[in-house]
C-alpha cells in the first residue's frame, strides 16, 4: 500500500452493518418520576382523588415518553397508597387527568378498599404488639440476668 493509498483508505468511510448501527433507545422513566410528573401536572393525581376507569390510556396518550410497563407500575404504587385508598373509601366521583368528573365511585370498590385498608392497618397493629412483647421479654431477660448476677456474682 502506497502512502496515497493509505490516506485515502483512512479518509474513506467503513461501511456500518446494520445491526450494528446506532439506534437511539428511548430512555425509560422510572415510575416514581412518572408519579412525580402526573402529580405535578394532574390535579386528581395531586389531591389524591379517586381515577377514572381505563385512565392508563389517556395517561398514555398525554405522555408519549411514558411506557405501559412502567405506568402500570406506577399506577399501582398510586392506587395501593393509603391516602388513595381512604379517598375510594370515602366514595364520590372519580376524576379524568383534567379533574373533571368521570364516573362513580361504586359500592362494591368503596368496601373493597375499606376491606384493604382494615387489613393493612391489622398488620401493622401486629408488627407494633409483636415489637412490644419482643422488648418486654427483652427487658425481662434482662432484668432476670441481673437478680442472678447480683445473687451469685462476686
Amino acid at each position: 500500500m502506497t502512502p496515497d493509498q493509505a490516506e485515502t483508505a483512512a479518509e474513506a468511510p467503513v461501511p456500518v452493518e446494520p445491526h450494528e448501527a446506532a439506534t437511539p433507545t428511548p430512555t425509560r422513566i422510572e415510575p416514581r418520576a412518572m408519579l412525580k410528573r402526573l402529580q405535578s401536572e394532574s390535579p386528581a393525581f395531586r389531591d389524591c382523588k379517586p381515577l377514572a376507569l381505563k385512565i392508563d390510556t389517556s395517561i398514555l396518550a398525554r405522555f408519549a415518553d411514558f411506557d405501559r410497563k412502567n405506568l402500570r407500575i406506577a399506577l399501582r404504587m398510586h392506587t395501593a397508597s393509603t391516602k388513595y385508598l381512604k379517598a375510594v373509601e370515602r366514595g364520590g366521583e372519580r376524576f379524568d387527568l383534567d379533574g373533571k368528573a368521570a364516573g362513580e365511585v361504586t359500592q362494591e370498590q368503596r368496601e373493597h378498599a375499606a376491606t384493604l385498608l382494615k387489613e393493612r392497618f391489622a398488620a401493622v397493629a401486629k408488627q407494633q404488639r409483636e415489637k412490644r412483647e419482643a422488648d418486654e421479654a427483652e427487658r425481662r431477660r434482662d432484668e432476670k440476668l441481673k437478680q442472678l448476677v447480683s445473687k451469685f456474682g462476686r
